[in-house]
């Protein structure tokens, strides 16, 4: 027997949908309000399969005014499989807001998508871009993803993709490749047994592994923090970059590759960086007249940069982000012991740099001295690993090499990938020096708050934080000033304060472990505070707002987008303070600390809070200031001082200048690119559609509460809005279980009580009150799976399928339907035709019998979900009423059938108008309702006192 697409059977003792891929001797099914991964493959030839009618609604199995809400948002929130345009939001595991579907809008409106994102730090760039992702491969114009990204990011790409849109990727890296070539087939890539891949980027961009990733890389390709892949100027030969550069054009001169590029700062402070970025989404962009109106709007379709203040208020919908950042600078002066080893060290380096012969050994013994400053300004423990570290400037062979070196990690010029391993001192010219060694004696022997005061105006800083409420995060340039600080901080602080430490010594997986320890170990104390001690393995990529919401720079970053992205670690989208509090500790006399605040910091802040975002100082005059800073430190006492100092003011003066001029391109960036391409009402109309068919989050709130406590859950806090507790001991034993899946901690414990926020940025272990959050659609299937098992007690099953209200707000008799529809999709996509088979919720009503219905709009049928009940309903009278509607719903059959056909004809529609540019598809687009309809449920309202 054949089965028709979208039918249902019955196998198994169950109800399922037939599925596209079916065939007469092999049929794919689902289970009737399943989600993909309930999917199955049914013999009919070893398995009993026959068609299957879906059950009416039992007069005799009445519920409260409340069943029907109940059983629609239960249904609505089960779809996994929504008919709207946008395939994956039924399925995925987070809510997005209106803003974010602008990015997903403008992918989908390009055959093949070449999308550069760039909105500002914290508001959400990942999400948009994981948007795009999971919806090019439900549609099938994508049949792989890969994301390239740092290494330290990796693990964090990977759980955003699993746990938020579904999507398992494979980890490759330099620590997972050789694993994973053991399991291969001969001749097989990695890439082709692997369809999703996270890819550390400086991993795969060598000779070695390139070209075997270019000719089997997935058709979708991501790109995190794009800007560090393009930054090199090619007249200055920085190798690295270049090779990432090059690798990112193979994969872009694929006409049919998609690629997403993501960055928070496109510019990095040079414009042929932002060129060759747009150049990779097409080359005719790298040239084209930006000031020209054609021009702009050539690159706007491909090109999006927000602030935060352009969607902070968007569609009448607010995005909470903290207020704003309170800045404090707190400088301290160096005690006696701790000025003698100063200047001993800067005697010393002055020596070595005067008796330097040839030009290489000139520039080590200088990479060396500012490494040796950067290391006394930063801790004594940190001087001392210097001091009897040697450099890895001593085995590079010219003095380009020496540069290439020395830059990055003493200058903070890497980022992503070359972040990873700055944190370590950078050691100086020679090891073994007993000078260096007597050195390095007295810097061990000032490790006290006594001996230094940096140490204790930072213990004063953190208990005055803590005292206020904050958790702090404490960022320092390197690891031993991290341990050192982290050691004296846990001895300092009350027993009401825990201190943990993470630096580049852990793997990225274990710093997130030690961070989520450390929250868990505080987070049901309300008195206990939290502070984190971190090297710059930190400031990139990981999210901390849900634990911290303060920042303390206890070393200064000399790049001052350093210490933005510091910060934007906790001022994001999910940080609960209202405000975060930034405290920037400096040395007074030290002769490098304050000239780096006043010149770089305090700009850098100045020109934020001016234009909204964070503006890259530009990088050769940021450089030649720095130069200045520490040619006149080390030379003061020459008879060139004066000329020293004069060529300093003239370095800040220049970098004042451009920086300026980097500043008015951005603002004028971000005001031509915010993004005009897609218009509000447009984006508007689609977050409608989405939310009519798939529930709000105030619905889903209501929804949640009003099932937890009919099943008995002690429920505090506010009933019409806010967040709220529940208990999970009263539940069910089903429900618990599925609960303790998701929400229980790592050794499957479950929790007594959980939270429920309103605020979709939740940490693990509580429940957003979104539709698509684990535990709520457990809830839900637990509402709906309930309702149609009599045989469970009766206060386990809150909803009904059947219920008579006695009201004053109907004048007649009207019954409320609420109606299952499914419908076979047909989708042109770049490859083969998709077959789909989706689902919609609708609720219909009408006025008198069945036989003469007189139907209602959709508006007048959402109302009677909100009628109150004026009195009680004799049950035989309302077991009578019930009845004449579910006896006689045969006469009701051509209206749903033509309200079906009418719902294919406007989704139909609706997937034409969100891919209104790619003319060329369009015509291949079909939507067939399936009949019969499915009528889960029957609700009569009978006027004032009864009928």
């Amino acid at each position: 027997m054949r089965f028709e697409i979208g039918s249902l059977v019955t196998v198994r003792n169950r109800d399922w949908v037939v599925l596209p891929g079916s065939v007469e001797d092999f049929l794919v099914l689902r289970p009737l309000g399943g989600s993909d991964d309930d999917v199955a493959a049914v013999f009919p030839a070893l398995e009993q399969v026959r068609a299957a009618e879906f059950q009416r609604p039992s007069a005799d199995d009445l519920g409260d005014s409340h069943a029907a809400g109940l059983l629609r948002t239960a249904l609505r929130i089960g779809f996994r499989s929504g008919a709207g345009p946008f395939r994956s939001l039924a399925g995925i595991a987070v809510e997005p807001r209106p803003y974010q579907l602008v990015p997903l809008l403008m992918a989908l409106r390009q055959e093949t998508v070449r999308l550069l994102i760039s909105d500002d730090v914290g508001i959400g760039k990942t999400i948009e871009a994981g948007l795009i992702a999971s919806e090019l491969l439900a549609q099938g114009d994508a049949n792989g993803l890969a994301v390239l990204c740092s290494p330290a990011l990796a693990e964090q790409w990977q759980g955003e993709l699993r746990t938020k849109f579904g999507i398992d990727a494979e980890l490759i890296l330099a620590s997972t490749v050789p694993g994973l070539e053991r399991g291969l087939d001969l001749g097989q890539s990695l890439f082709d047994k692997y369809r999703n891949v996270v890819v550390s980027t400086d991993f795969i961009k060598s000779h070695r592994h390139r070209d075997e990733f270019i000719r089997h890389c997935p058709d979708l390709v991501i790109v995190d923090e794009a800007h560090t892949s393009v930054a090199a100027d090619s007249a200055q030969g920085n190798q690295q970059g270049q090779l990432r550069y090059q690798l990112l054009q193979n994969l872009a001169a694929a006409p049919n590759r998609h690629l997403v590029l993501v960055t928070a700062t496109p510019h990095s402070g040079k414009e042929e960086a932002f060129q060759n970025l747009l150049g990779l989404l097409d080359p005719k962009l790298a040239g084209v007249d930006r000031s020209a109106q054609a021009g702009r709007q050539l690159v706007a379709q491909h090109f999006i940069q927000r602030r935060r203040a352009d969607i902070r208020h968007y569609l009448n919908e607010d995005t909470e982000f903290p207020d704003d950042r309170f800045f404090k600078d707190e400088p301290y002066k160096l005690t006696g012991e701790y000025r003698a080893l100063f200047d001993h060290c800067l005697d010393y380096s002055r020596e070595r740099l005067r008796t330097a012969s040839g030009q290489r050994e000139v520039r080590t013994n200088w990479w060396s001295a500012l490494a040796l400053l950067r290391s006394l300004a930063s801790s004594p423990r940190a001087a001392a690993a210097t001091l009897t570290t040697r450099a890895a400037t001593v085995a590079a062979g010219t003095e380009a090499e020496v540069d290439a070196v020395a830059r990055p990690a003493i200058l903070d010029s890497g980022e992503g990938d070359q972040l990873e391993g700055v944190d370590a001192v950078p050691g100086t010219a020679e090891g073994g020096d007993p000078t260096l060694l007597g050195l390095a004696k007295s810097a061990k022997a000032l490790e006290s708050p006594e001996k230094d005061a940096k140490l204790k105006l930072l213990i004063k800083q953190v208990k005055a934080l803590t005292a206020d409420g904050y958790h702090p995060i404490v960022f320092c340039r390197f690891i031993p000033t991290a341990e050192y600080v982290a050691e004296h901080l846990g001895a300092a602080l009350g027993r009401n304060s825990t201190v943990e430490a993470v630096t580049g010594t852990l793997s990225p997986q274990q710093r997130i472990d030690r961070i989520e320890s450390l929250h868990a170990a505080t987070e049901d104390d309300p008195a206990a505070r939290r502070v984190l001690v971190a090297t710059d393995c930190l400031s990139e990529g990981v999210n901390l707002q849900h634990s911290f919401n303060a920042v303390i720079h206890y070393d200064l970053a000399w790049n001052p987008v350093r210490h933005e992205q510091r910060e934007g670690r906790v001022d994001r989208f999910g940080q609960r303070s209202p405000d975060v509090r930034v405290i920037t500790i400096f040395g007074d006399d030290n002769g490098i600390d304050g000239k780096v605040l006043e010149i770089l910091v305090k700009k850098h802040r100045e020109i934020r809070k001016a234009t909204g975002v964070s503006v890259p100082v530009p990088d050769e005059t940021s450089e030649s200031v720095t130069n200045a800073i520490f040619e006149w430190l080390l030379m003061r006492d020459q008879a060139e001082q004066p000329m020293l100092e004069l060529e300093f003011d003239n370095q800040a003066a220049q970098l004042d200048i451009d920086w300026n001029s980097t500043a008015e391109r951005e603002t004028q960036s971000r005001s031509r690119y915010a993004q005009g391409t897609i218009r509000p009402d447009d984006v508007a109309r689609e977050v409608k559609e989405v939310r009519d068919a798939l529930g709000t989050t105030r619905e889903v709130r209501g929804f949640v509460r009003e099932a937890l406590t009919a099943l008995r859950a002690d429920v505090t806090g506010a009933e019409t809005e806010g967040d709220f507790t529940a208990t999970t001991s009263p539940l069910p034993m089903g429900l618990r279980d599925s609960l303790r899946a998701v929400l229980g901690d790592r050794r499957g414990e479950e929790r007594p009580d959980v939270q429920l926020r309103t605020n979709p940025a939740v940490p693990r272990g509580e429940i957003a009150l979104v539709r698509t959050d684990p535990a709520v659609g457990a809830v839900a299937r637990f509402v709906l799976d309930s309702a149609l098992d009599k045989a469970l007690p009766e206060w386990q099953r809150p909803a009904r399928r059947s219920g008579v209200i006695t009201t004053r707000d109907v004048t007649t008799r009207t019954t409320l339907l609420l109606v299952r529809y499914r419908f076979h999709l047909t989708l042109p996509s770049r490859g083969e035709e998709q077959q789909l088979v989706a689902e919609d919720a609708r609720l219909l009503a009408f006025e008198g019998s069945p036989a003469k219905a007189v139907w209602l709009d959709d508006a007048q049928a959402a109302a009677l979900l909100d009628a109150k009940p004026s009195g009680n309903t004799a049950a035989e009278l309302a077991e009578t009423a019930s009845s004449r509607v579910i006896d006689n719903l045969a006469d009701l059959v051509p209206h749903l059938e033509q309200r079906g056909d009418q719902l294919a004809a406007e989704l139909r529609e609706s997937h034409r108008r969100v891919r209104e540019a790619v003319r060329g598809r369009l015509g291949g687009i079909k939507v067939i309702a399936q009949k019969p309809a499915d009528v889960l449920g029957a609700y009569v309202y009978l006027p004032g006192g009864g009928a």
